[in-house]
């Protein structure tokens, strides 16, 4: 072949060629977002969030008005403690089992062989489970939604609709945490009980060893806010509690506190929290897993 034929001819016809960075993460991304849909834990997590969302309202609103329904507002502060419990699990259970399942499926190794760096793999199954968890949600929230407009019309549609961006921003945080531990885990039964225990620890341990430590050491209100401020699951509580234009008084001194310090900046502080939850895991994530030099 001439040297004027190689130059038309830069690259075998057949031979697999790198996408760029970004297209290579959506061509992951879509991949990953198709299998979780046809996932089993898809569906019941999707039915078992959309049943427990209208359960929820009826139960915390029932004898309110002639339909059992007082609006958007109060369904939102009734969802609260719902998500708190549900959400984080979800989010953590299906990160755990990304990258750790794959490694255990052997998966992981064909993926790696593509002409694709290890970040784009892991950016890849990332966003498409993030958004397979959003919409798993949004499902949840939309059927919710419905009923409660066709109940009790639009009031307090707005602080809903803060519920729910709150609660994707708390979902992803917690999917990020779910990869960092898959990371690091051989295998996914390991990486299904760590993610256990985060949650646990998260959910219950924090709030009651917080408890009990302003009590043992006698902390000042500060020094709890502080503590509280840490749990992404306290931040996003009081972020839900103050975009409802409810006082955090409810909270006892320690609402009291964060009212008064941040003020109008303390909405900020709190969603600035939740983005870092979200930003640091995957990062550590990412650097760990494009610095191993094994599957």
């Amino acid at each position: 072949m001439s040297s004027a034929q190689l130059q038309s001819h830069p690259i075998p016809i057949g031979m697999p060629t790198a996408p760029s960075f970004v297209g290579g993460i959506a061509r992951f991304a879509r991949r990953e977002f198709r299998d979780a849909l046809a996932s089993k834990w898809f569906i019941l997590y999707t039915m078992a969030f959309t049943v427990l969302a209208v359960g929820v309202s009826f139960l915390s609103l029932s004898g309110v008005g002639s339909h059992g329904f007082a609006g958007f507002g109060r369904t939102a502060a009734g969802l609260l403690n719902l998500i708190m419990l549900v959400v984080p699990l979800m989010a953590l259970t299906a990160g755990a089992g990304s990258i750790a399942g794959e490694r255990e499926r052997g998966t992981l190794l064909y993926m790696l062989s593509q002409p694709v760096s290890r970040s784009q793999v892991l950016l890849g199954k990332y966003f498409g489970l993030a958004v397979a968890l959003i919409c798993s949600l949004c499902i949840g929230f939309g059927i919710s939604a419905g009923v409660l407009a066709w109940r009790a019309g639009g009031a307090g549609v707005f602080d809903f609709l803060m519920l729910i961006g709150l609660t994707a921003l708390l979902a992803i945080a917690m999917l990020s945490v779910g990869f960092l531990i898959s990371v690091v885990s051989r295998r996914t039964s390991v990486a299904t009980g760590v993610a256990l225990f985060v949650w646990l620890t998260l959910v219950f341990v924090s709030d009651l060893g917080l408890m009990a430590s302003s009590v043992i050491f006698k902390l000042h209100v500060q020094e709890i806010f502080g503590l509280a401020s840490i749990n992404p699951l306290q931040c996003f509580k009081m972020a839900v509690i103050v975009s409802m234009n409810a006082s955090l008084d409810v909270l006892g001194p320690v609402g009291a506190y964060a009212s008064q310090t941040l003020g109008s900046a303390l909405p900020w502080v709190l969603v600035s929290t939740l983005i870092a939850w979200t930003i640091a895991p995957l990062g550590v994530a990412i650097f760990l897993f494009t610095r191993r030099g094994t599957v």
